[in-house]
């Protein structure tokens, strides 16, 4: 019920309006999102590499409708490339993209086209790119674009999300040598036809897919702020006899900061994912409804460092 409140605010403009007025929204945003300008990325992504952690960065904003939005968001992230590159900041620094800030929704041929685009400034800066998942409709059409993607770029990085009912099956096609592959729970609101509904359901999909990549051949990216999840991916590391090397964490810019820098002193690589830009309301609210948990994690980041 929680959750569904939450998306159900994630599309309200009048409780947008009201969030982004109220007194202490500043702060808030300011403690999650780098900041609105590709300088704000720069700084936050200098901190935390020289902090020992990777980085991706995401550019807000999603669902484009028109060409020129479409174009406007890959010339910011060719522009952002440009610049960690010539910062010294790649390879710890890649790129996280959603292909319907590019066009897919309304031109996949344009979505490729861009995304393509910005493969070709990353490999350029010395990094990589991984295409965000968004909601099932779109999950299809994000693989296949990442299949013709990965024959230029093999490097190109995929999400999937635990939530779906597909994912295990997901998981195995994408195991392979070489395939770099973020697990996430998920963080759209979906019909019970194609996903799990519950807490505990899709807690235990995302160990079942968890177990899947880490047994395969690919480079899992464990995407969870969940201490039992963090935990298991421990285990499963041992298990699977898979040095630090060959896996990653991955949490959220200003979630569990003391909890990133752990894991990183015992030699796993973690990644912070940054986002920046204005269209910061969608993300934090989307944030928010992937696990409602996460209400205690942002309220305990406001006033802890843990």
């Amino acid at each position: 019920m929680l959750r569904s409140v939450i998306l159900a605010a994630s599309r309200s403009s009048q409780v947008e309006r009201l969030v982004a007025t109220a007194p202490y929204t500043r702060d808030v945003v300011r403690r999650f999102v780098a900041g609105a300008a590709t300088d704000d990325a720069l700084r936050a992504t200098r901190g935390l590499v020289d902090d020992g952690l990777a980085v991706t960065l995401d550019h807000l904003g999603e669902d484009t409708v028109t060409p020129e939005q479409a174009t406007a968001t890959r010339d910011e992230y060719l522009k952002l490339l440009k610049m960690l590159g010539g910062a010294g900041l790649t390879p710890a620094a890649e790129v996280s993209v959603k292909l319907s800030a590019l066009g897919q929704m309304f031109d996949e041929q344009l979505a490729y086209d861009n995304a393509r685009a910005i493969c070709v400034a990353a490999d350029a800066a010395g990094t990589t790119v991984t295409l965000d998942m968004e909601d099932h409709t779109t999950t299809d059409s994000t693989l296949e674009v990442l299949g013709r993607l990965r024959k230029d770029f093999p490097s190109t990085g995929a999400v999937l999300q635990a939530y779906l009912r597909r994912t295990e099956s997901d998981c195995r096609e994408l195991s392979s040598a070489g395939s770099r592959v973020r697990l996430c729970k998920g963080a759209y609101k979906e019909p019970e036809s194609v996903a799990y509904q519950s807490a505990r359901e899709v807690d235990k999909s995302y160990v079942r897919c968890m177990n899947i990549l880490m047994s395969g051949d690919g480079y899992p990216m464990l995407a969870t702020h969940d201490p039992r999840m963090i935990a298991i991916g421990e285990d499963r590391a041992r298990w699977f006899d898979r040095g630090p090397e060959r896996f990653e964490f991955q949490m959220l810019y200003g979630i569990r900061p003391e909890e990133q820098a752990r894991l990183a002193g015992e030699g796993y690589t973690v990644r912070t994912y940054v986002p920046y830009g204005d269209e910061w309301y969608g993300y934090l609210m989307r944030r928010l409804a992937e696990r409602p948990a996460n209400l205690v994690f942002f309220g305990r980041a406001l006033i802890s460092k843990k």
